[in-house]
């Protein structure tokens, strides 16, 4: 399985709703995984860089092994979560003072053993005075250190750390973190975002389901592709927002978390059921992935499914997308099948190129040049009296680019004459599937 690519993997294991997930956030110091008071709410493992007394390492959160769940897709989490322990350097077996020791703690601690990896018993909500006072059953379970913690306040939290610190091999080289494109994976649910990673992965590694809302927490995973380093954040489907208020909070939590992961993201890839085409969640989604500053690519997926495909059938196919994500004009379209794998190789060096092009600096000279010929092809307009000239601009910025024009009197320049400049600068230095920002400001006087 793959891991996230930071130092030594440390799994998190135990039943459901025992206090994983916040144990998960309060060691790595992000909310990556969603909690709730709801047995069975993370489902995939989730894996995350940690950092303690400057050690590095990799984190990984489990679903709830054995024990009560309502969730009708708790047998694949639980394979999951065994499949995880299989790869640990270290498991922490975190179990609930409230809850007590029960029989699924000992099936655990029994499948802990098989796996002949080392282990350390953390006991959770110790905060509660009456379940403090029975934590010392949990020490017949004969798995040592043992920690008593409060994930939720954080007590008990520093001496765990230090233990996994302990464990953790002596390396004399400083590490080195490779450059890495972080790339999302959007789109409604249901049109294959998740059967997408696992093909790009070459394995099972995210749960895939039927049933529309399987993957709830971002799921994000390293990927080595000729030389090149992608961490694939696969989110939860993005639907609408009076669907999802009536969804619940796992949901709800779930669509902020992918619209989140669109902010990480240096490319975007917005999956389109070929079957269904586009509508306006799909246009939702590319306005927010514009706004993100992410560049974008569309995934076309379930291609394979679309009658006598060819030529005519994608032409057609491509003009309409186009018309429904007017946000997107920009990003390439590539037709594929998560299924089959036709065309699935292609989509990486599609998401390469655009991150490579989100990332490139024009010089100021060259932006000079760019804008010379084009405003004299085609000079800018104002509602005043006076002709408006842009008298010189320079790249402020990049991921996204961004421009700044100064011109020779305050104002702003009419849409169509934006979209006009995006595009000449797009086509003339290469800015493929990423959006541009353009500020204009008047010459300030000497």
């Amino acid at each position: 399985m793959p891991q996230a690519g930071h130092g030594p993997i440390i799994v998190l294991a135990g039943r459901p709703n025992v206090g994983k997930s916040t144990l998960f956030n309060r060691m790595t110091g992000r909310r990556r995984s969603i909690v709730a008071p709801v047995a069975g709410t993370t489902r995939d493992v989730l894996s995350a860089p940690a950092v303690w007394q400057n050690r590095t390492f990799t984190l990984t959160d489990t679903g709830g092994l054995f024990g009560m769940s309502t969730d009708p897709l708790q047998a694949l989490v639980v394979a999951r979560g065994l499949q995880a322990l299989e790869g640990a350097d270290l498991i922490v077996f975190v179990v609930d003072a409230r809850d007590g020791l029960v029989p699924a703690d000992h099936e655990i601690v029994r499948r802990i053993r098989a796996t002949g990896r080392p282990a350390v018993l953390a006991i959770n909500k110790t905060d509660d005075k009456r379940a403090r006072a029975g934590a010392v059953e949990f020490y017949r379970l004969g798995i040592e250190p043992v920690f008593e913690v409060a994930a939720e306040h954080g007590d008990g939290v520093a001496e765990l750390l230090d233990e996994i610190v302990r464990h953790l091999p002596v390396t004399r080289d400083r590490e080195t973190v490779e450059e890495e494109t972080a790339v999302a994976v959007v789109g409604r649910p249901n049109v294959g975002k998740s059967s997408l990673v696992n093909r790009l992965l070459r394995e099972e590694r995210v749960m895939v389901s039927e049933m529309p809302g399987t993957t709830r927490d971002t799921v994000d995973v390293v990927l080595q592709w000729h030389k090149r380093r992608f961490r694939i954040l696969d989110t939860a489907g993005m639907r609408r927002p009076g669907r999802v208020a009536g969804a619940g909070q796992v949901e709800t939590v779930s669509v902020v978390l992918a619209r989140r992961a669109m902010r990480r993201a240096d490319v975007a890839v917005l999956v389109v059921d070929a079957t269904e085409g586009a509508g306006d969640r799909e246009g939702a989604i590319a306005g927010e992935a514009e706004e993100a500053g992410c560049g974008v690519v569309i995934a076309v997926n379930k291609w394979d499914l679309v009658k006598g495909p060819g030529q005519g059938v994608a032409r057609e196919f491509d003009d309409k997308l186009r018309f429904q994500l007017k946000f997107l004009e920009y990003a390439p379209i590539l037709h594929l099948s998560a299924l089959t794998g036709e065309r699935t190789g292609k989509l990486l060096e599609t998401v390469d190129r655009v991150a490579a092009a989100r990332r490139k600096r024009v010089p100021t000279s060259e932006v000079n040049r760019f804008l010379e010929r084009v405003t004299t092809a085609h000079p800018p307009s104002s509602g005043t009296r006076r002709n408006v000239r842009i008298l010189y601009g320079a790249q402020t910025g990049v991921a996204p680019p961004s421009f700044v024009l100064f011109t020779n009197v305050a104002v702003d320049f009419h849409f169509s004459y934006r979209r006009f400049l995006t595009n000449q600068l797009r086509e003339t230095f290469g800015f493929e599937g990423t959006p541009i920002r353009l500020t204009v400001r008047k010459r300030p006087r000497k």
